[in-house]
């Protein structure tokens, strides 16, 4: 199986171990895993398959890319580079974010953040449906069982990594009885799956922000909350999920509406003002 080599280097500043703890607390079992200062998953590109192993630090990241057969190593390299938010406008937001009364001071405290990407937007939604009024773990838990019951084993796995996440015709007309989600979850999954793989474009992030939310919005099962934090993760800055109950802890419990009032100056860059207000509550 042929390994490729990449070095990739992200705008300064840069954090990777807050990226990395970000991931570790989220592996979906048999597609994840993460070992101190590395990264590692399955993927599939094209009719190939392999693994994929990054280790990084806050000047650069290593990924060997092993795989079935030769393949184009630039998108996957444009994947790593979603993933781990490379080219994130982190200064930029930083410095726009410097004199507000509130993300000021969390600035000063947290230093520069960045919002962690995604290596796959149909994975991400899955990830998100089951997240809605779930903790982490319990999400964590869920998205393995159903990336071991119903993603395709890899024929050379590597230890721990041994199944690639479901695509959405594997999960289009899946029975997910017996895994533990409620009948209305596994719902919206089946129907998610269903969505994308008759309309691919449903995906597509080229679209504007509006546009993108309010076609996932029109899936049964998904909310401002679901489409605004998958927007977030998959590279829309102005993203905002106003309603989320974190970002309105951060600001005493504020109404939604006081919400939106308050992040409007934050524009454009507003996904990222959803980090520190996390962050900002330990």
């Amino acid at each position: 199986m042929p390994t490729t080599s990449l070095t990739l280097t992200p705008t300064r500043p840069y954090d990777f171990s807050a990226l990395h703890t970000f991931f570790s607390a989220r592996l979906i079992a048999g597609v994840e895993t993460a070992s101190e200062g590395g990264y590692a998953r399955t993927f599939r590109e094209g009719r190939s398959t392999g693994t994929l192993k990054v280790s990084g630090t806050d000047k650069a990241l290593a990924a060997a890319i092993t795989t079935s057969a030769a393949i184009d190593t630039a998108p996957v390299a444009a994947r790593i580079t979603r993933l781990f938010s490379l080219d994130a406008p982190a200064s930029q937001s930083a410095r726009h974010f410097k004199a507000d009364r509130t993300l000021g001071p969390l600035i000063e405290r947290l230093g520069t953040l960045r919002i962690p990407g995604c290596w796959d937007p149909f994975e991400l939604g899955v990830r998100a449906i089951l997240g809605q009024q779930v903790s982490v773990a319990g999400a964590t838990t869920l998205a393995g069982r159903i990336a071991r019951k119903f993603g395709t084993p890899l024929k050379k796995g590597e230890g721990a990594l041994t199944h690639l996440f479901p695509v959405p015709e594997e999960l289009a007309d899946a029975d997910l009885s017996g895994l533990g989600l409620t009948t209305r979850r596994a719902a919206t999954i089946t129907g998610f799956a269903r969505a994308v793989r008759d309309d691919a474009s449903l995906l597509d992030t080229t679209k504007p922000l509006d546009h993108f939310v309010e076609d996932l919005v029109a899936l049964s099962g998904f909310g401002p909350w679901t489409a605004q934090y998958m927007a977030m993760r998959l590279g829309y800055p102005d993203a905002f999920p106003a309603s989320d109950l974190g970002v309105r802890k951060a600001l005493n419990m504020a109404p939604e509406k006081d919400v939106l009032r308050q992040a409007e100056p934050w524009r454009p860059y507003r996904a990222t003002a959803v980090m520190y207000l996390w962050r900002s509550l330990g």
